[in-house]
């Protein structure tokens, strides 16, 4: 950890009350941030707040539903009436939906609740926090995909293709802005360890667990660890890439 790595920088951390976000939150925050927490959990989210600013921490929480274009919009102006700029975004926020149902029987009302939230909201929270990385001519962003979005996992058909969906985004945009001082990037997770898994069904974790090699899930510290990495200032000549974490199960 390198406590000066992101000192002056302000990041937006979506999804950022609990799982992945939260860990990726604590690290960037610990290593000189500071962190525009957004989630649509209010209560999990403003108890989060008053803890890191009782514990002197520069943050400040923000409830965003990231599927609606206007909320969107109207976080950024907040965070940056507050923190006078922004440099990173995380989009961590996302749902699973329903599992272990074949697509014969996936509720289309369903799948358009899980496109709302993962990709949708991956392309407003990325669309928005351009327009102002671009007036800056620097900025990082990682949208959390998966590797459901890479192999496809049965039964889970509006999660595969959504985050199908994140990873062509970033591809598209980090070809887009890769002469601009912006970089965005990917993050594939195979199953970690969040609490987003209690509503995923049993036999589904079961499958996807056992495609890991490594025979164990992932760490919310271990996704922190690298994104923290993705999103410096030493990962400049990375973009439009979806790097795994997966344990071994995606290796190419």
């Amino acid at each position: 950890m390198t406590k000066s790595r992101y000192k002056d920088r302000v990041a937006v951390i979506t999804g950022a009350a609990d799982g992945i976000g939260k860990a990726i939150a604590e690290r960037l925050v610990a290593e000189g941030a500071s962190i525009a927490l957004w989630d649509f959990n209010q209560d999990k989210l403003l108890a989060l707040e008053k803890e890191w600013q009782d514990s002197g921490l520069p943050v400040k929480a923000f409830v965003v539903d990231i599927s609606k274009e206007s909320a969107v919009q109207d976080a950024y102006q907040a965070t940056i009436s507050h923190f006078g700029k922004l440099d990173i975004l995380v989009n961590s926020a996302g749902i699973v939906g329903p599992t272990q149902i074949k697509i014969t029987d996936y509720a289309t009302e369903e799948f358009d609740k899980i496109y709302n939230v993962n990709l949708r909201g991956s392309f407003l929270t990325a669309k928005y926090a351009l327009k102002h990385m671009e007036k800056a001519q620097y900025g990082r962003i990682l949208l959390i995909a998966s590797i459901a979005g890479k192999e496809g996992n049965p039964n889970m058909v509006g999660y595969s293709a959504t985050k199908a969906g994140v990873i062509g985004l970033v591809k598209a945009l980090g070809k887009e802005y890769a002469t601009s001082g912006i970089t965005v990037n990917g993050l594939a997770p195979a199953v970690i360890l969040t609490a987003m898994n209690k509503d995923t069904d049993p036999a589904q974790l079961e499958y996807m667990a056992s495609k890991i090699p490594m025979q164990r899930l992932g760490t919310v510290d271990e996704a922190a660890a690298i994104a923290s990495w993705i999103l410096s200032d030493e990962a400049s000549f990375n973009t439009g890439f979806v790097f795994d974490l997966s344990g071994g199960r995606a290796t190419y």
